[in-house]
């Protein structure tokens, strides 16, 4: 008998396993009152109130209602497992070796053993040890005194990791077998057709047959039960027949009625092999004609509709679950269920439930979306990091390494980390490490997966398609995006460079293409969306758009330091460039209004963009047009003679002394050339870019452009020229000047008032162009194709402003344009005549100006030049300026 208890065994086992228990006891006491080895946890602010609910609640805490103080170990859940789990395994090893500690003690009390140091001393060693171990287990665990924050802890993080998160993946099976059963009708018709008509009518008949008792009226029933099930056929399924067995299911059920009463003739107790048969074909019925209503009873979720919280609940701690994010669009399409909890006798239910059904279901997919979209987002940020890389402006550093590694010229210390090239990112040594990149894309795998639950479902009539919600939200962020990767920032005045952004944007809809093999959306329509909202100046939000953010940068920063010469057209570049000056500029202009920046800019906000740029450049050009006819209006009587007396070098001279505000006019005028030539830089830059992405548009368009002459009907003439202009090709009128001009407010003057006007402006100038000389930037350069001060762009403000005004005014613009090369030439060879006076030190470069007027104009000529100012000053003075220029050779 006392073999059988193996009481010596069990001693020799108990002591050495309570000596280990009682080391990792004293262990975990050491490290709890170690500052150092504290566990983080313990230390953590953020942390306080959650331990000071578990040690207040221990050990009957709600994990539920204490979530608000436990929110923070659910954040860090996973964390919380690995720290804790030795420490947690190590309490369960107490509570197990005290509860077989106290069995063998109650083993060796019914055995009544005899214990003598005397006479079985080992026994009694072995029995006396164990007492003292497992009291010195139980005193040093009482000297623990965050026992209950570890095992609380622990706990809870174990519940918010295992517990209220497989509920999302059940959800998901429930609704999947729903849409499968859906589905596949025909199928599960078929089958239990067969099975009513080749099985269960047969078992029926033979279970009729062998009752000994059958009443009449029963008969009945039941023969009519066997004649319904037998005559069923195919054929009626293939011919598309609907089936209505109802009467079946209700015949069955008066049968039970009659039959279950005390009294009755055929108690159906009695016959329990036909309450079997028949229960298994009511069955079979429902699943021929009655599936959804089965599904009701069978699969019903409308009650989770009156605990909304719980439901959020659930709905919060699986999106936290990874493995549980492919199972939450189970979530909004639960939703659909909330109408079977209205009845006809309560429709004033109806209303709040619908609100209360769509409302979650709506907030459910938005946040569905919106982590979905979030990982996309990352990852299109990822590459484009990758992408940026590539670009051609990273090259310089790796030649100037390459070509000093060939010339053995200072090779890198030996402490230089060498720069990584790109694409080592893919180089892997294990196929076991994971990248951050590898996370994202199994995340996203797992958040794309829970769109496949279905296409669409209907919530109170509202048909709900998932994927909407995800367009609808990268929609949103993407805009937000593209407008952050422009980076601007209006006080300094800086921006990303539109080659830079547009390469990014390129960077972000290769990533998002990829998105289609996750999930079945257009991401063409999402791009094309969002593009096209980027070319307006607000997106469909209201806010700013890169449109908007580059108009104000190249208005604000580019064209106002062009206006003050700072930064200088070069013409022979087709560019803005910085002047060398003092102050450093804080952009470098050529990088932003050379042919691949303007390029890019097109490419970027497109025509529509292009336009409210243009729209916008035209009203500071009309800005300064007023400021240019009010001191047009202060020197009218001098004017009027000037234009009269032009070839009166004396009575000029005496006219000129009356002029006021010369220079103001000629630096308006320029102000004007400097916007009207960006503006013809971005119409090239246009051109090109609709030429490529479609020729077949633009070569009716050049057809018809041909067609039209200026002379013609001036409204088909703008007509045209208005719709050549928006797809880039240049107009021998500017529509959008002419209509501005057109809408300008003039006082209610007359046309006659504002043509007189008109031709005294270009007088003006003309009368002018000698004060150029005076200014030493007015030199000419050979290299930028223009004059230092921009007064090049004079010619362009000259053709393009009288063009347009003219045109408004419905006057010959040829012929007035002559009058003023006639005053000019009059004016600049009077200039030519003054050997020693100050004017002569620029006159050559001024020179020129006359010969850019008409090599601009369309309306000019050669041969109209050579009448007024002989051809041999202007090929002296092309010759002087280039005998300036110093030729460098590097």
């Amino acid at each position: 008998m006392a073999y059988q208890f193996k009481l010596a065994e069990k001693l020799v086992i108990l002591n050495d396993r309570g000596q280990g228990v009682l080391i990792r006891m004293n262990h975990i006491k050491k490290v709890c009152t170690d500052p150092k080895r504290r566990p983080s946890y313990f230390t953590d602010k953020s942390m306080e109130s959650a331990i000071k609910y578990i040690n207040r609640k221990f050990p009957n805490f709600d994990i539920r209602g204490g979530s608000q103080h436990l929110s923070n170990i659910q954040k860090q859940k996973s964390a919380v497992l690995e720290g804790l789990h030795s420490y947690y395994e190590s309490f369960i090893d107490v509570m197990e070796f005290r509860d077989h500690v106290y069995e063998l003690l109650n083993t060796i009390d019914a055995s009544q053993c005899y214990f003598n140091i005397a006479v079985n001393f080992d026994f009694t060693k072995n029995y006396l040890d164990l007492i003292v171990t497992h009291a010195s287990v139980i005193y040093m665990l009482s000297r623990i005194d965050d026992k209950k924050a570890i095992v609380g802890m622990y706990n809870c993080a174990y519940e918010f990791s295992n517990g209220n998160s497989q509920m999302a993946e059940l959800l998901y099976y429930m609704e999947k077998l729903r849409t499968l059963l859906a589905q596949h009708r025909y199928v599960i018709q078929r089958y239990h057709l067969q099975y009513l008509s080749q099985y269960d009518a047969l078992a029926l008949n033979d279970t009729v047959q062998g009752m000994y008792v059958c009443p009449e009226e029963e008969s009945v029933l039941m023969s009519s039960f066997v004649s319904t099930l037998s005559a069923m056929s195919l054929k009626h399924l293939d011919a598309g027949e609907e089936f209505d067995l109802k009467p079946f299911r209700l015949d069955w059920l008066r049968l039970q009625a009659y039959t279950s009463i005390s009294k009755a003739p055929l108690a159906l107790k009695d016959y329990p092999e036909l309450a079997k048969v028949m229960n298994m074909a009511q069955f079979h019925t429902r699943m021929m004609d009655n599936v959804n209503e089965l599904l009701c009873e069978t699969a019903d979720l409308s009650i989770l509709c009156f605990h909304a919280r719980v439901f959020e609940k659930l709905f919060s701690q699986s999106s936290e679950d990874v493995s549980m994010q492919r199972y939450l669009t189970a979530f909004p399409v639960i939703c659909s269920h909330f109408s079977q909890c209205l009845h006809p006798l309560c429709p004033e239910e109806t209303e709040d439930i619908k609100n209360q059904s769509l409302k979650l279901c709506v907030t459910f997919l938005e946040e569905i979306s919106r982590q979905t979209c979030t990982v996309v987002l990352e990852i299109c940020a990822e590459q484009c990091n990758l992408h940026e890389k590539l670009l051609p402006k990273h090259s310089a550093e790796t030649i100037s390494t390459a070509r000093n590694k060939k010339l053995k010229k200072s090779l890198p210390k030996k402490g230089d980390v060498p720069k990584e090239k790109p694409g080592t990112e893919s180089l892997r040594k294990d196929r076991v490490i994971v990248t951050n990149l590898d996370k994202m894309h199994q995340a996203l795998t797992e958040l794309c997966a829970s769109y496949s639950i279905c296409a669409d479902f209907t919530v109170f009539k509202h048909i709900i398609v998932p994927a909407e919600f995800l367009l609808a939200q990268l929609e949103i962020r993407l805009n937000k995006v593209i407008v952050q990767m422009a980076n601007y920032k209006q006080r300094t005045h800086e921006i990303a460079r539109p080659s830079d952004l547009l390469a990014g944007i390129q960077a972000y809809v290769t990533s998002l293409h990829s998105l289609s093999c996750y999930i079945n959306i257009d991401v063409t329509r999402l791009v094309k969306s969002v593009l096209l909202q980027q070319m307006q100046p607000l997106d469909s939000y209201g806010a700013q758009t890169i449109t908007t953010l580059y108009t104000n940068w190249f208005l604000e920063g580019l064209l106002r330091q062009a206006s003050r010469a700072l930064i200088v057209h070069c013409p022979t570049t087709q560019c803005f460039v910085n002047q060398n000056t003092e102050n450093e500029q804080s952009f470098h202009a050529e990088e932003y209004s050379d042919i691949c920046g303007l390029r890019s800019l097109a490419e970027l906000i497109g025509p529509f963009g292009l336009k409210f740029l243009n729209e916008n450049l035209m009203w500071h050009i009309i800005s300064q047009v007023g400021e240019l006819k009010k001191l047009v209006s202060d020197n009218m009587d001098a004017l009027v003679q000037m234009r009269a007396n032009y070839e009166n070098p004396e009575a000029m001279s005496d006219l000129q002394k009356k002029l006021t505000g010369s220079e103001n006019v000629l630096k308006r005028m320029t102000i004007v050339g400097v916007i009207l030539s960006f503006s013809s830089m971005i119409q090239d830059a246009l051109e090109e870019i609709m030429d490529r992405h479609c020729p077949f548009l633009m070569r009716p368009i050049k057809c018809l452009k041909d067609f039209i002459y200026p002379d013609g009907d001036i409204k088909v003439t703008l007509g045209v020229y208005e719709m050549a202009s928006a797809a880039g090709l240049p107009c021998e009128i500017d529509p959008a000047l002419v209509s501005a001009i057109a809408n300008m407010q003039t006082d209610n003057s007359s046309i006659e008032e504002e043509f007189k006007i008109t031709c005294l402006l270009l007088v003006f100038i003309a009368v002018s162009l000698p004060t150029l000389c005076l200014d030493p930037n007015s030199f000419y350069s050979r290299e930028h194709g223009g004059h230092q001060n921009n007064i090049h762009c004079l010619a362009t403000a000259v053709n393009h402003l009288a063009a347009a005004m003219f045109t408004v005014q419905r006057k010959n613009i040829q012929t007035q344009l002559q009058e003023f090369l006639k005053v000019a030439s009059s004016i600049l060879l009077q200039l030519g005549q003054n050997v020693e006076r100050v004017e002569i030190k620029n006159r050559d470069s001024v020179y020129l100006l006359l010969h850019m007027i008409v090599e601009q104009s369309p309306f000019l000529s050669q041969d109209m030049l050579e009448m007024c100012f002989p051809y041999v000053l202007l090929r002296n003075a092309y010759r002087e300026v280039h005998k300036t220029f110093i030729h460098t050779m590097g």
